[in-house]
Protein backbone atom coordinates (compact mmCIF):
# COMPACT_ATOMS: atom_id res chain seq x y z
CA UNK A 1 0.00 0.00 0.00
CA UNK A 2 1.48 3.66 -0.74
CA UNK A 3 2.61 5.00 2.06
CA UNK A 4 2.83 8.76 2.13
CA UNK A 5 4.48 9.06 5.47
CA UNK A 6 7.62 7.74 4.67
CA UNK A 7 10.50 9.76 3.24
CA UNK A 8 9.95 11.46 0.09
CA UNK A 9 5.96 11.63 1.18
CA UNK A 10 3.95 14.97 1.06
CA UNK A 11 1.07 15.90 -0.69
CA UNK A 12 1.44 14.85 -4.08
CA UNK A 13 2.04 11.40 -2.60
CA UNK A 14 -1.38 11.77 -0.51
CA UNK A 15 -3.05 12.78 -3.24
CA UNK A 16 -1.82 9.83 -5.31
CA UNK A 17 -3.23 7.09 -2.78
CA UNK A 18 -6.98 8.86 -3.77
CA UNK A 19 -6.12 8.48 -7.17
CA UNK A 20 -4.79 5.14 -7.17
CA UNK A 21 -8.20 3.14 -7.24
CA UNK A 22 -9.13 5.04 -10.21
CA UNK A 23 -6.33 3.68 -12.33
CA UNK A 24 -6.88 2.88 -16.07
CA UNK A 25 -4.47 1.84 -18.93
CA UNK A 26 -4.56 1.73 -22.47
CA UNK A 27 -3.01 1.15 -25.29
CA UNK A 28 -3.36 2.64 -28.54
CA UNK A 29 -2.01 1.52 -31.91
CA UNK A 30 -0.72 3.95 -33.87
CA UNK A 31 -0.70 4.56 -37.66
CA UNK A 32 3.22 4.91 -38.65
CA UNK A 33 5.79 4.01 -36.24
CA UNK A 34 6.89 7.23 -34.66
CA UNK A 35 9.86 7.34 -31.94
CA UNK A 36 10.66 3.83 -32.67
CA UNK A 37 6.86 2.65 -31.14
CA UNK A 38 3.66 1.31 -33.17
CA UNK A 39 1.39 1.24 -30.02
CA UNK A 40 0.77 4.52 -27.46
CA UNK A 41 0.49 3.36 -23.84
CA UNK A 42 -0.49 4.92 -20.94
CA UNK A 43 -2.58 5.25 -18.06
CA UNK A 44 -5.00 6.79 -16.48
CA UNK A 45 -5.95 8.31 -13.25
CA UNK A 46 -9.17 10.36 -12.04
CA UNK A 47 -9.68 12.90 -9.51
CA UNK A 48 -11.89 15.83 -8.04
CA UNK A 49 -10.58 18.21 -11.06
CA UNK A 50 -10.76 15.75 -14.23
CA UNK A 51 -8.23 13.01 -15.39
CA UNK A 52 -4.71 13.21 -15.46
CA UNK A 53 -2.24 11.25 -17.99
CA UNK A 54 0.57 8.92 -16.94
CA UNK A 55 2.56 7.67 -19.78
CA UNK A 56 6.10 8.19 -19.64
CA UNK A 57 8.10 5.88 -22.35
CA UNK A 58 9.00 1.81 -21.83
CA UNK A 59 12.76 3.31 -21.34
CA UNK A 60 12.53 6.25 -18.68
CA UNK A 61 13.15 5.14 -15.48
CA UNK A 62 11.06 6.19 -12.07
CA UNK A 63 13.11 8.48 -11.63
CA UNK A 64 12.51 10.35 -14.92
CA UNK A 65 8.96 9.12 -15.00
CA UNK A 66 7.97 10.86 -11.17
CA UNK A 67 7.74 14.22 -13.51
CA UNK A 68 5.07 12.65 -15.65
CA UNK A 69 3.31 11.30 -12.39
CA UNK A 70 3.04 14.86 -11.08
CA UNK A 71 2.00 15.76 -14.15
CA UNK A 72 -0.77 13.54 -14.30
CA UNK A 73 -1.47 14.16 -10.78
CA UNK A 74 -1.94 17.83 -11.30
CA UNK A 75 -4.36 17.26 -14.02
CA UNK A 76 -6.37 14.91 -11.89
CA UNK A 77 -6.59 17.38 -8.80
CA UNK A 78 -6.00 20.72 -9.08
CA UNK A 79 -6.69 21.56 -12.71
CA UNK A 80 -4.68 24.15 -15.02
CA UNK A 81 -4.32 28.04 -14.69
CA UNK A 82 -6.60 30.51 -16.35
CA UNK A 83 -5.92 30.41 -20.25
CA UNK A 84 -5.32 33.81 -22.00
CA UNK A 85 -6.63 32.83 -25.99
CA UNK A 86 -9.19 30.29 -26.45
CA UNK A 87 -7.61 28.41 -29.81
CA UNK A 88 -3.76 27.10 -30.27
CA UNK A 89 -2.27 27.23 -33.87
CA UNK A 90 -0.92 24.09 -34.52
CA UNK A 91 1.84 22.20 -36.66
CA UNK A 92 1.12 18.69 -38.49
CA UNK A 93 3.63 15.97 -37.81
CA UNK A 94 5.48 14.19 -40.50
CA UNK A 95 7.11 11.46 -39.29
CA UNK A 96 9.81 9.90 -41.50
CA UNK A 97 7.98 8.57 -43.93
CA UNK A 98 8.47 8.61 -47.51
CA UNK A 99 7.77 11.58 -49.95
CA UNK A 100 4.83 10.67 -51.15
CA UNK A 101 2.95 10.22 -48.14
CA UNK A 102 4.59 13.53 -46.12
CA UNK A 103 2.95 15.62 -49.09
CA UNK A 104 -0.11 13.69 -48.14
CA UNK A 105 -0.25 14.10 -44.60
CA UNK A 106 0.60 17.42 -45.20
CA UNK A 107 -1.89 18.17 -47.86
CA UNK A 108 -4.79 16.86 -45.54
CA UNK A 109 -4.24 18.55 -42.28
CA UNK A 110 -5.23 21.93 -42.75
CA UNK A 111 -1.90 23.64 -40.96
CA UNK A 112 -0.01 26.05 -41.90
CA UNK A 113 3.14 24.91 -40.12
CA UNK A 114 4.74 21.51 -40.38
CA UNK A 115 6.93 19.52 -38.18
CA UNK A 116 8.82 17.21 -40.29
CA UNK A 117 11.11 14.22 -38.60
CA UNK A 118 14.40 14.08 -39.87
CA UNK A 119 17.90 11.79 -39.09
CA UNK A 120 15.77 8.33 -38.56
CA UNK A 121 18.35 5.73 -37.60
CA UNK A 122 18.52 3.46 -41.04
CA UNK A 123 17.69 6.54 -43.33
CA UNK A 124 20.02 8.42 -45.73
CA UNK A 125 20.52 11.75 -45.83
CA UNK A 126 18.52 12.28 -49.19
CA UNK A 127 15.30 10.33 -47.52
CA UNK A 128 15.17 13.57 -45.37
CA UNK A 129 15.89 16.06 -48.13
CA UNK A 130 12.83 14.42 -50.47
CA UNK A 131 10.81 14.51 -47.61
CA UNK A 132 11.19 18.07 -46.45
CA UNK A 133 11.04 18.71 -50.45
CA UNK A 134 7.88 17.26 -50.74
CA UNK A 135 6.60 19.09 -47.46
CA UNK A 136 7.35 22.36 -48.66
CA UNK A 137 5.91 21.08 -51.89
CA UNK A 138 2.68 20.65 -50.17
CA UNK A 139 2.49 23.32 -47.78
CA UNK A 140 2.96 25.93 -50.44
CA UNK A 141 5.63 28.77 -50.32
CA UNK A 142 3.69 30.59 -47.35
CA UNK A 143 3.79 28.01 -44.85
CA UNK A 144 6.29 27.18 -42.38
CA UNK A 145 8.44 24.07 -42.01
CA UNK A 146 10.82 22.92 -39.07
CA UNK A 147 12.62 19.55 -38.83
CA UNK A 148 13.04 17.80 -35.84
CA UNK A 149 16.26 15.57 -35.27
CA UNK A 150 15.67 14.09 -31.68
CA UNK A 151 19.51 14.75 -31.05
CA UNK A 152 20.28 12.26 -34.22
CA UNK A 153 23.64 14.46 -35.83
CA UNK A 154 26.93 15.25 -34.91
CA UNK A 155 27.90 19.03 -35.43
CA UNK A 156 29.65 18.56 -38.66
CA UNK A 157 26.67 16.49 -40.09
CA UNK A 158 23.59 18.94 -38.26
CA UNK A 159 25.67 22.21 -39.97
CA UNK A 160 26.03 20.45 -43.52
CA UNK A 161 22.20 18.99 -42.99
CA UNK A 162 20.89 22.30 -42.21
CA UNK A 163 22.60 24.15 -44.91
CA UNK A 164 20.50 21.82 -47.43
CA UNK A 165 17.60 21.53 -46.32
CA UNK A 166 17.03 25.71 -45.73
CA UNK A 167 16.73 25.55 -49.69
CA UNK A 168 13.53 24.81 -48.43
CA UNK A 169 13.62 27.45 -45.75
CA UNK A 170 13.31 26.17 -42.73
CA UNK A 171 11.56 28.21 -39.63
CA UNK A 172 13.99 26.06 -36.96
CA UNK A 173 16.00 23.20 -36.32
CA UNK A 174 14.37 20.84 -33.14
CA UNK A 175 17.31 19.39 -31.35
CA UNK A 176 19.29 18.46 -33.95
CA UNK A 177 22.19 17.52 -31.79
CA UNK A 178 22.00 16.16 -28.44
CA UNK A 179 24.14 17.90 -25.79
CA UNK A 180 23.98 21.96 -25.24
CA UNK A 181 27.58 22.08 -25.85
CA UNK A 182 27.10 20.35 -29.71
CA UNK A 183 24.09 22.81 -30.16
CA UNK A 184 26.19 25.95 -28.53
CA UNK A 185 28.75 24.76 -31.64
CA UNK A 186 25.99 24.39 -34.12
CA UNK A 187 24.54 27.45 -33.52
CA UNK A 188 27.50 29.14 -34.22
CA UNK A 189 27.74 27.75 -37.99
CA UNK A 190 24.52 27.65 -39.45
CA UNK A 191 21.46 30.80 -40.06
CA UNK A 192 18.60 28.53 -38.95
CA UNK A 193 17.27 29.04 -35.51
CA UNK A 194 17.16 26.16 -33.28
CA UNK A 195 14.95 24.92 -30.63
CA UNK A 196 15.59 22.83 -27.51
CA UNK A 197 13.50 19.90 -26.69
CA UNK A 198 15.51 17.23 -24.57
CA UNK A 199 17.99 19.25 -23.53
CA UNK A 200 14.89 20.92 -21.75
CA UNK A 201 12.94 18.05 -20.65
CA UNK A 202 15.68 15.53 -19.77
CA UNK A 203 17.72 17.99 -17.97
CA UNK A 204 18.00 18.06 -13.97
CA UNK A 205 18.08 22.21 -14.58
CA UNK A 206 16.44 23.04 -17.48
CA UNK A 207 17.88 26.63 -17.31
CA UNK A 208 21.08 25.94 -18.45
CA UNK A 209 20.12 26.17 -22.31
CA UNK A 210 19.92 29.63 -22.37
CA UNK A 211 23.27 30.38 -20.12
CA UNK A 212 25.07 27.93 -22.53
CA UNK A 213 23.68 29.97 -25.44
CA UNK A 214 22.75 26.99 -27.01
CA UNK A 215 19.18 27.34 -28.59
CA UNK A 216 17.20 30.49 -29.91
CA UNK A 217 13.44 28.74 -28.60
CA UNK A 218 12.75 25.98 -26.56
CA UNK A 219 10.35 23.22 -26.67
CA UNK A 220 8.49 22.54 -23.48
CA UNK A 221 6.56 19.19 -23.03
CA UNK A 222 3.97 19.07 -19.81
CA UNK A 223 4.64 15.83 -18.71
CA UNK A 224 8.51 15.58 -18.49
CA UNK A 225 8.27 19.04 -17.18
CA UNK A 226 6.20 17.86 -14.15
CA UNK A 227 2.86 19.57 -14.70
CA UNK A 228 1.32 22.87 -16.39
CA UNK A 229 2.51 25.18 -14.02
CA UNK A 230 6.21 23.86 -13.11
CA UNK A 231 6.68 24.19 -17.07
CA UNK A 232 5.77 27.95 -17.24
CA UNK A 233 7.84 28.27 -14.44
CA UNK A 234 10.82 27.11 -16.86
CA UNK A 235 9.19 29.29 -19.76
CA UNK A 236 9.48 31.82 -17.57
CA UNK A 237 12.81 31.79 -16.17
CA UNK A 238 14.27 30.65 -19.90
CA UNK A 239 13.15 33.84 -20.70
CA UNK A 240 13.40 32.42 -24.42
CA UNK A 241 10.41 32.04 -27.10
CA UNK A 242 8.10 28.53 -26.43
CA UNK A 243 6.75 26.20 -28.33
CA UNK A 244 4.97 23.38 -26.21
CA UNK A 245 4.62 19.82 -27.78
CA UNK A 246 2.90 16.89 -26.85
CA UNK A 247 4.48 13.55 -26.09
CA UNK A 248 2.21 11.59 -28.51
CA UNK A 249 -0.66 11.74 -25.66
CA UNK A 250 -4.12 10.80 -25.58
CA UNK A 251 -6.63 13.99 -25.68
CA UNK A 252 -6.49 13.70 -22.16
CA UNK A 253 -2.41 14.34 -22.03
CA UNK A 254 -3.17 16.75 -25.14
CA UNK A 255 -5.70 18.93 -23.04
CA UNK A 256 -2.61 19.54 -20.62
CA UNK A 257 -0.10 20.50 -23.57
CA UNK A 258 -3.33 23.02 -24.69
CA UNK A 259 -3.46 24.09 -21.55
CA UNK A 260 0.32 25.26 -20.91
CA UNK A 261 -0.02 26.77 -24.60
CA UNK A 262 -3.30 28.88 -23.37
CA UNK A 263 -1.91 30.07 -20.41
CA UNK A 264 1.64 31.54 -21.75
CA UNK A 265 1.77 35.78 -21.79
CA UNK A 266 3.14 35.20 -25.38
CA UNK A 267 2.69 32.03 -27.88
CA UNK A 268 4.86 33.33 -31.19
CA UNK A 269 4.94 29.76 -32.75
CA UNK A 270 2.75 26.90 -33.60
CA UNK A 271 2.79 24.28 -31.33
CA UNK A 272 3.43 20.92 -32.00
CA UNK A 273 -0.04 19.38 -30.01
CA UNK A 274 -1.88 18.06 -33.38
CA UNK A 275 -0.35 14.89 -32.42
CA UNK A 276 -4.02 12.92 -32.64
CA UNK A 277 -3.80 12.26 -35.76
CA UNK A 278 -0.89 9.84 -35.36
CA UNK A 279 -2.79 7.20 -33.29
CA UNK A 280 -5.96 5.20 -34.59
CA UNK A 281 -7.98 5.51 -31.50
CA UNK A 282 -8.83 7.93 -28.26
CA UNK A 283 -9.73 8.02 -24.75
CA UNK A 284 -12.69 10.00 -25.38
CA UNK A 285 -15.66 10.64 -28.13
CA UNK A 286 -14.76 14.38 -28.58
CA UNK A 287 -10.90 13.71 -29.65
CA UNK A 288 -8.67 16.89 -29.67
CA UNK A 289 -8.04 17.09 -33.12
CA UNK A 290 -7.10 20.15 -35.23
CA UNK A 291 -9.37 22.48 -37.04
CA UNK A 292 -7.95 25.12 -39.70
CA UNK A 293 -4.87 24.43 -37.70
CA UNK A 294 -6.03 25.07 -34.43
CA UNK A 295 -6.71 23.10 -31.38
CA UNK A 296 -9.60 24.59 -28.70
CA UNK A 297 -8.93 25.50 -25.15
CA UNK A 298 -10.09 22.47 -23.12
CA UNK A 299 -10.05 19.53 -21.18
CA UNK A 300 -10.88 16.00 -22.57
CA UNK A 301 -13.75 14.00 -20.79
CA UNK A 302 -13.03 10.11 -20.86
CA UNK A 303 -15.70 7.97 -22.94
CA UNK A 304 -16.65 5.27 -21.29
CA UNK A 305 -16.59 2.93 -24.53
CA UNK A 306 -14.13 4.05 -26.30
CA UNK A 307 -11.39 3.48 -23.07
CA UNK A 308 -12.93 0.23 -22.85
CA UNK A 309 -11.91 -0.35 -26.81
CA UNK A 310 -7.93 -0.13 -26.19
CA UNK A 311 -8.15 -0.83 -22.31
CA UNK A 312 -5.41 -3.13 -21.16
CA UNK A 313 -4.23 -4.84 -17.81
CA UNK A 314 -3.06 -1.97 -15.79
CA UNK A 315 -1.13 -4.34 -13.41
CA UNK A 316 2.62 -3.43 -14.86
CA UNK A 317 1.46 0.76 -14.95
CA UNK A 318 0.19 0.30 -11.36
CA UNK A 319 3.72 -0.49 -10.25
CA UNK A 320 5.55 1.96 -12.52
CA UNK A 321 3.41 4.48 -10.78
CA UNK A 322 4.14 3.20 -7.54
CA UNK A 323 7.90 3.17 -8.49
CA UNK A 324 8.12 7.14 -9.44
CA UNK A 325 6.29 7.66 -6.21
CA UNK A 326 9.27 6.87 -4.98
CA UNK A 327 10.97 10.60 -6.29
CA UNK A 328 7.89 12.72 -5.83
CA UNK A 329 8.54 15.67 -4.23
Amino acid sequence: MLDSQRPGGGPARDALASLLPTLRAFAIPMRTRFRGITVREGALLRGPAGWGEFAPFAEYGPRESSRWLASAIESATVGWPAPVRDRVGVNVTVPAVGPEQAHAIVAGSGCRTAKVKVAERGQAEADDIARVEAVRDAIGPAGRIRVDANGGWDVDTAARMLRRLNAFGLEYAEQPCATLDELAALRALVEVPLAADESIRKASDPMKVRAAGAADIVVLKVAPLGGVRPALQIAEACGLPVVVSSAVDSSVGLAAGVALAAALPELDYDCGLATMSLLTADVTSDPLTAVDGALPVRPAVVDPERLAAVETDPGPWRERILAAAEFLA
